[in-house]
């Protein structure tokens, strides 16, 4: 609202044209760069800068080690039902070069977990497609806000052109559709260890 007011008031004192003009070249410059990265909600993280495609990478060092830590984010298309205002989103979160943690944020509170992992931890059961390939999968189910996803996925997904997973939700069965291409694998490898593999037809 101040730089609404502001520039108001340049116009209409007409006596600083180039105010004006430097005003709507700082405008332009800042517009356009908010499209190619994204502010960082996390203190002591870059802001977001674009690594091909959709996806965004944020870095940051761990003040006890000085561990390098990436995160590669990739979001949605689309909106579940709950809340237009948050998407769904991919989250790669790696350290000292290594993947870490790979989460599916559905940006909406998850339903109970309906089956059990390998050692008993609670799963959700979700239905996963890779460009012409899908199956189901259980992830590990976070505190009922976020999923943990299986390496051979994320390794289906970072070469892929086309993703969604479908899941329940409190308002039923949704997807969420990504569109992965795009990505400089090369940048992944170097942060996360982590090249792209096809998923096999089951």
């Amino acid at each position: 609202m101040k730089v609404l007011r502001l520039f108001r008031e340049m116009i209409s004192s007409r006596r600083q044209p180039k105010a004006v003009l430097l005003f709507l070249v700082v405008g332009a410059a800042a517009l356009a760069s908010a499209q190619r990265g994204a502010m960082s909600p996390y203190q002591g993280e870059s802001d977001g800068i674009s690594v091909g495609g959709k996806w965004l990478e944020f870095q940051s060092s761990d003040k006890m080690t000085g561990a390098n830590d990436v995160r590669f984010e990739l979001r949605s298309d689309n909106y579940f039902r709950e809340d237009p205002n948050y998407k769904p989103r991919v989250v790669l979160f790696c350290s000292s070069g290594k993947l870490k943690l790979a989460d599916f944020n559905p940006g909406v509170r998850l339903p109970p977990p309906n089956r059990p992992g390998f050692w008993g931890q609670p799963q959700l059961e979700v239905m996963v497609r890779i460009d012409d390939t899908h199956y189901f999968k259980g992830w590990n189910w976070m505190r009922g806000h976020f999923l943990s996803m299986d390496k051979g996925t994320v390794r289906g997904l970072i070469g892929a052109q086309l993703f969604k997973v479908e899941l329940p939700t409190r308002s039923g069965r949704q997807i969420a559709q990504f569109s992965p291409g795009g990505l400089n694998l090369d940048r992944v490898r170097q942060a996360c260890d982590l090249t792209s593999k096809k998923p096999s037809k089951d």
